[in-house]
């Protein structure tokens, strides 16, 4: 794996991880969908690396 995307898939986990916390303290649909979406983006990278190994 290049650094380009080593560097990339941490930045993408950081925003996924910070979206749920940042979802958390807010309540309402709003926050649930903060929270989904980074969820979302954790089981995407997730996904991805187990791809590799199939």
């Amino acid at each position: 794996m290049s650094k380009a995307k080593f560097w990339l898939q941490v930045a993408v986990f950081i925003v996924c991880f910070l979206l749920i916390v940042y979802g958390q303290k807010n309540i309402g649909y709003t926050g649930l969908a903060l929270q989904v979406v980074g969820l979302a983006g954790l089981l995407s990278l997730l996904w991805r690396y187990n791809k590799n190994y199939q």
